[in-house]
């Protein structure tokens, strides 16, 4: 990305980015152009989220500034050209209210496969993510966090997580642990043996079933 020619570049107000990647270089030429109440969205890839010793430090003060309001993780397939899952960065220069929170919301189960290679988000898909956000944002009493959806994290709890974006790592802890009896045990594995016996009983039809083909020599 030219890091060579760019090192005094005034956009990289929270630290230099590494010559191998664009990542924070982007993150951070958004941030520069942004107004004085100015609001970006934009999508990067997941690696941006946990990147490395000298983005985690780029990371840590543009957090630590407050300029991280939302991050929505995606599901893989939506874009055609590539289908690794990717993420919305949501960032702002003047947070007031929820300054030191950051909302995660977890949209990588989202959507539906419109052929095998790409999946796309429905309109209500896309309407639950963003009425999300906003009723967070305006503080609303509309907003509520909803485990294995979206999570309202403290700054205190990004710091406990490395600075680390990644939706799950905030989510997912807001899940009860579900419990089971030992009869509802008894009874899936029962049902599992069941099944391993019937797939069993298959394999040996096929087999069976093969090798009474005739083969033309």
């Amino acid at each position: 990305w030219g890091q060579n020619i760019l090192r005094s570049d005034p956009r990289w107000k929270y630290g230099l980015p590494p010559a191998s990647n664009a990542n924070y270089a982007w993150i951070q030429h958004f941030l520069y152009h942004l107004a004085d109440n100015g609001t970006a969205g934009f999508v990067m890839t997941n690696g941006s989220l946990s990147a490395g010793k000298q983005e985690g430090e780029i990371r840590k003060r543009i957090i630590e500034d407050h300029r991280v309001d939302c991050i929505v993780s995606l599901p893989g397939k939506l874009f055609l050209n590539t289908q690794i899952p990717a993420c919305i960065w949501i960032l702002r220069t003047n947070k007031q209210k929820r300054r030191d929170e950051v909302l995660f919301i977890d949209a990588s189960n989202m959507g539906h496969l419109i052929n095998r290679a790409t999946r796309e988000l429905s309109s209500e898909d896309i309407q639950q993510i963003a009425n999300t956000y906003h009723n967070w944002r305006n503080g609303t009493e509309q907003y509520h966090d909803i485990p294995g959806f979206c999570k309202s994290a403290t700054l205190e709890e990004i710091r406990n997580n490395e600075y680390v974006l990644i939706p799950a790592r905030y989510i997912d802890a807001n899940i009860e642990e579900e419990t089971i009896t030992k009869e509802q045990l008894d009874q899936l594995i029962a049902e599992f043996e069941k099944e391993i016996e019937e797939e069993q009983t298959l394999n040996r039809i096929i087999i069976n079933n093969l090798k009474r083909l005739k083969i033309n020599e």
